[in-house]
């Protein structure tokens, strides 16, 4: 076994979740040694090509990371896990959202037109994934070209941006992803209702934290209209302008927005998650062009933390 490959205890957590291996009519490589030839490339951020011998042809490898992230196989590992944590009262609901931006390397860049239902036309999927052409989930659906493949144009050069919510054990609980260049605040609600952690047993999935912290990016009258609607307690500082603003309109401005600044410094709980996600090579800079493939890749980042953690 290999530093970063999976232990026997964390394979017989995940065994069970992933494809039967004599699927599509043949049998596929041993799951393990791919899944590990996958997280190998995810934490270094390799080219496919340069994967080490051991874990097989690196088209193998490549295939099964693109088709599992199309089909929704590695969000399926992080939801189970998400449960059996739930389960046993391991998850803390004062969560916190934030977003964070990534470079984009030339190769994500150069993406044709999206695939077709068929994956035969325009994109080059040659895994044998059928993908519709509904927006995949925890993707910000958007036009052609760059902006439908999550990247945006700022400063920096090709960005993409990761708004996630994690909870007070600094886990990911949800995740999307949007051009670089897009706010923060306007994709909270987004976020959010990407929440869903079923139950291990009957009942429906839980959807909805006790508590959100973040930062005055999100702070806007609709955003907390949301929270309130859904009765989630919340600490948003309030921004200086929205402040003067309503002291301006004196009894028709409402009341000030209550703040607790204890409760507040829980939210480096979402800067530690994001620095935790970073310390994946493959996700700090995305080197994916297809923007479900990047997805993918955020993903089983995640589903190691959760493991880990």
């Amino acid at each position: 076994m290999g530093r970063g490959d999976l232990t026997n205890a964390e394979w017989r957590r995940l065994e069970p979740l992933l494809p039967p291996i004599g699927l599509r009519g043949g049998r596929w490589a041993d799951h393990r040694r791919v899944v590990n030839g996958v997280l190998y490339r995810v934490r270094t951020g390799v080219q496919w090509r340069d994967l080490p011998e051991r874990f097989g042809p690196w088209l193998t490898v490549y295939k099964r990371h693109r088709r599992w992230s199309g089909d929704g196989t590695w969000q399926r590992l992080l939801t189970r896990l998400q449960a059996e944590e739930e389960a046993v009262g391991r998850v803390d609901w004062n969560v916190a959202v934030d977003s964070t931006a990534v470079r984009a390397h030339q190769h994500a860049a150069g993406a044709r037109h999206a695939p077709t239902s068929s994956g035969r036309k325009g994109g080059g999927d040659t895994g044998g994934s059928s993908r519709s052409s509904a927006p995949v989930p925890g993707q910000r659906p958007g036009g052609g070209g760059r902006s439908g493949e999550s990247l945006g144009r700022s400063r920096g050069g090709l960005t993409t941006k990761i708004h996630l919510v994690a909870d007070g054990r600094c886990r990911l609980l949800s995740l999307l992803l949007t051009p670089g260049q897009y706010g923060d605040g306007p994709q909270m609600q987004a976020v959010l209702e990407q929440i869903r952690v079923p139950r291990t047993g009957p009942g429906r999935p839980r959807v909805r934290p006790d508590a959100l912290t973040a930062d005055r990016a999100y702070t806007s009258r609709a955003n907390r209209r949301y929270l309130r609607r859904r009765g989630i307690r919340h600490t948003i500082p309030e921004r200086r302008d929205q402040q003067e603003h309503r002291r301006n309109r004196g009894s028709r401005g409402g009341r000030p927005t209550g703040f607790d600044i204890e409760h507040y410094k829980t939210r480096n709980t979402v800067e530690r998650a994001v620095n935790r996600l970073k310390q994946f090579r493959a996700v700090a800079t995305r080197y994916d062009k297809r923007a479900y493939v990047y997805l993918g890749t955020v993903t089983l980042a995640a589903v190691l933390i959760w493991l880990r953690t």
